[in-house]
Formats: structure tokens, C-alpha cells, sequence
């Protein structure tokens, strides 16, 4: 590839050929671009493959994400990393390299992340250098800028499937066993409340659009995120509510927790909250226990026990109430906790599905009814193992129809 200032220079005399004061065709901007490439290359030499990418660098740095356009039309791209204008590393299946290309300089960087942020009316500067965006493609992005970010602009995205990934998908990559998906089916069927836990990059959000397609189609459902993110297509009856970041005199900040307040007004059967970081989990709970049966959220946590500690701590943030109480209303708002982690192989599994079994002296306790085993040498098995405990919830299948599979359960171990 050539040198940044040189490609700064054709940059600069396809811009002088365009007519900015009206639209310009993306099939006009490629021909613009090519012509560039190919009067540079009467002076230099340059493979034929070499024209091909110089051609797409420059159309892309005008139409698309510049160097990195070509990375998020790989599809075995899941992350892009973006440590500065010259550190670029990727993930593929797991897999973390370093791109040998960066971008010509950081005002590039810059103006990149400037506008993907006005593509969805959110403000970075240097006085808010921290903010949450996505992609027309639905792909999230983080971006963190100087003074906080000492190596120069940061920008993460991770990219997500143009078609959502199914539970049959998920049972084919092994993240889960057949008769685990059939059970977690019926769950959602039922209107059973579930809460995904997980750390960063296990696949939360990528579990919770599996779910969601087992969602009834003659339901309404509001989904609330900070950026939105989910994927769910198979309920028509769908509003989608996103924060929004306070302006630059510090006004017009919409919340999670404001967003949920409003969604009981919205007569949701089911409310998805993307991912509980804060106080909202105490509204999330509150939303739960009023009759909202059926909802999904997710948390980052070590464990499912671990998760459902956070929990407390979020809830407690938000209102001074006694433990007790916190507590009281976790166990009567979810039913089942599913935790996914990522094994060292890469790969994302479901490691634990629970049963919300209530409180023992004063502790919330789990039943785990489904188990992933570890081999000696420590390698996950690939297999989810159902234990001996029973499915102690079983009346909202039976309220659902399921009466074979409450019965099952019931009787599992007589």
C-alpha cells in the first residue's frame, strides 16, 4: 500500500473534482476514484491487485469506514480494536492479530469517529470524551478520546451476524446441547422470566436474540438499550426505546431508568432490558413483579450466583431499602438465569442454566439445573449435563399448556 501522504494526495484531488454543492452517485465517487488511481499509476508502478484496494481505500474513506470498511465486510470479523491511528487489531474466531495497515493520521481517525457518532445524534469531544454509538448495520461501537485515552482516539466495534443466530445455531457451534435449547424454548414460550449473565464478549446479547425468536408473534415488546442492538425480528408488534446523552449544555439525558418508567405505560406483554449496569436494575425488578411476565435481561457476572450478587448491589444503589427486601424482590421477579463464559478454547458456551429456588437463611439460592463438566485436563467437555434437580417452577407451563413437560419435570426422578 502506499505511503499515507501519497494517499492523502490522491484524496485531495478526488475532493477538488467533486461538486459538493449537490449529490454525488456512489457509482460517480468509484469512477472519480479510479480515474485517480489509474493517472497516479501512469507515473508509478503498481500490481493490478495493489489498483484494486487503493481504488476501494479511497472510495471507502469517503462512503465507508475508510481502512477499516474491508474488515467489517469480512464476516469472519467479530471485533475490531482500535488503540490508536496506527494500532488496528482485529478478532477472527476467537483470535486476536494486529493490522499491519493504520490509518494516515489521527485527524482521519478523528473525523471517522465524528462521524459515526453524528449518525446517531451523540456528541464526543474532549469535554465528553466517552460515548456509545452503532452502525446502520446494527454493529456496536465504543469510542474513548484524549485526554482520557493517552495513545490518541480509541474506537471499538463489535460486529454482529446480518441474520441473527438461532438456537439451532447455537446448538451446531456447541454453545449449548439440543435437549438445553428445547427446554429454554418452552421457557420463553411459557413466560418465564430470564436473566443472561456473563462476561465481556461471551455472547449475551447474541443469546438473548436466539430467545427472542421464540417469542409468541402476537405479543408486544419494548426493548430497552443504551445502544440499540438487539436483533429481534419475529414479533411485529415491537417498539425499540435507546438512551440518549445529555447535549452539550448538559441537557435532554434520557436514562435506562426513565426509559423502563415509561415503557409500563407502553402496555408491553414482555420488556427486554439489553444489559443492567446500574440503579435501573431496582425499575427492571420492580417491571418484573408487576406483570410483566416472560421478560429477558442480561449482566455482566463471574457466575449465575455471582450475577444475582451484582444484582443486589445495582438495586441498592438506587434506593435505600433493606437487604432483605432487595433480595425478596429478585427472587419473585426471575424464574431462570442462564451464565455463558468463554472457554480457553475461544468458543462461547453456556455454562450454567438455574432455577430461582428462593431464599435460604436469608441468601438467594440457585438450583442448577443444567451443568457444563470439565475434563480433568481442564477443556471444556462441550456438553451441558441436566442434574438431579428438579424444575420447582412448573406453573407457568402448565398455564401455557405444557402440561407433558410439567409433568416431566415433576416426575422426572419418581
Amino acid at each position: 500500500m502506499l505511503p499515507d501522504d501519497e494517499i492523502a494526495e490522491l484524496r485531495g484531488r478526488i475532493r477538488a473534482t467533486i461538486d459538493f454543492g449537490g449529490a454525488i452517485s456512489d457509482e460517480e465517487l468509484l469512477r472519480k476514484s479510479e480515474a485517480a488511481v489509474f493517472e497516479w499509476c501512469e507515473r508509478h508502478s503498481l500490481p493490478a491487485t495493489e489498483k484494486v484496494k487503493l481504488v476501494r481505500r479511497l472510495y471507502h474513506s469517503f462512503r465507508g469506514l475508510d481502512i477499516l470498511q474491508p474488515l467489517m465486510d469480512d464476516p469472519a470479523v467479530n471485533e475490531i480494536m482500535v488503540n490508536g491511528h496506527k494500532e488496528i487489531f482485529v478478532e477472527r474466531h476467537g483470535c486476536i492479530t494486529m493490522l499491519q495497515e493504520g490509518f494516515e493520521s489521527e485527524e482521519r481517525l478523528q473525523d471517522l469517529i465524528q462521524r459515526i457518532v453524528a449518525g446517531v445524534n451523540r456528541i464526543v469531544n474532549e469535554s465528553s470524551p466517552i460515548v456509545d454509538a452503532r452502525l446502520p448495520d446494527g454493529s456496536r461501537v465504543h469510542v474513548v478520546l484524549p485526554p482520557v485515552a493517552l495513545k490518541g482516539p480509541c474506537l471499538t466495534i463489535r460486529k454482529f451476524p446480518e441474520q441473527p443466530m438461532s438456537m439451532a445455531d447455537l446448538v451446531e457451534n456447541g454453545s449449548l446441547t439440543e435437549e438445553a435449547a428445547d427446554f429454554l424454548k418452552a421457557l420463553v414460550e411459557a413466560k418465564y422470566n430470564i436473566f443472561i449473565s456473563g462476561g465481556t464478549g461471551t455472547g449475551k446479547t447474541t443469546f438473548l436474540n436466539a430467545l427472542s425468536q421464540h417469542i409468541p408473534s402476537d405479543e408486544r415488546i419494548v426493548t430497552i438499550e443504551d445502544s440499540a442492538e438487539l436483533q429481534i425480528r419475529s414479533v411485529p408488534n415491537l417498539v425499540s426505546l435507546e438512551t440518549k446523552n445529555a447535549n452539550t449544555e448538559g441537557k435532554g439525558r434520557i436514562t435506562i431508568r426513565e426509559l423502563i418508567r415509561a415503557s409500563l405505560r407502553m402496555r408491553p406483554n414482555r420488556i427486554i432490558v439489553g444489559e443492567v449496569r446500574g440503579g435501573e436494575a431496582l425499575d427492571m425488578l420492580q417491571a418484573l413483579n408487576t406483570g410483566h411476565e416472560g421478560s429477558i435481561s442480561t449482566g455482566h457476572g463471574n457466575s449465575a450466583i455471582d450475577m444475582m450478587r451484582r444484582l443486589e448491589t445495582m438495586a441498592l444503589s438506587a434506593a435505600e431499602l433493606p437487604l432483605p427486601v432487595i433480595r425478596q424482590q429478585i427472587v419473585s421477579a426471575i424464574d431462570i438465569v442462564i451464565h455463558l463464559a468463554r472457554g480457553r478454547d475461544k468458543k462461547r458456551r453456556v455454562t450454567e442454566i438455574c432455577e430461582m429456588a428462593g431464599l435460604a437463611d436469608g441468601e438467594i439460592k440457585l438450583n442448577a439445573l443444567f451443568v457444563r463438566k470439565e475434563s480433568a485436563e481442564g477443556a471444556p467437555t462441550g456438553q451441558l449435563i441436566r442434574s438431579d434437580c428438579l424444575l420447582v417452577r412448573t406453573n407457568k407451563l402448565r398455564l401455557a399448556g405444557k402440561e407433558t413437560m410439567a409433568a416431566h419435570e415433576g416426575n422426572r426422578l419418581g
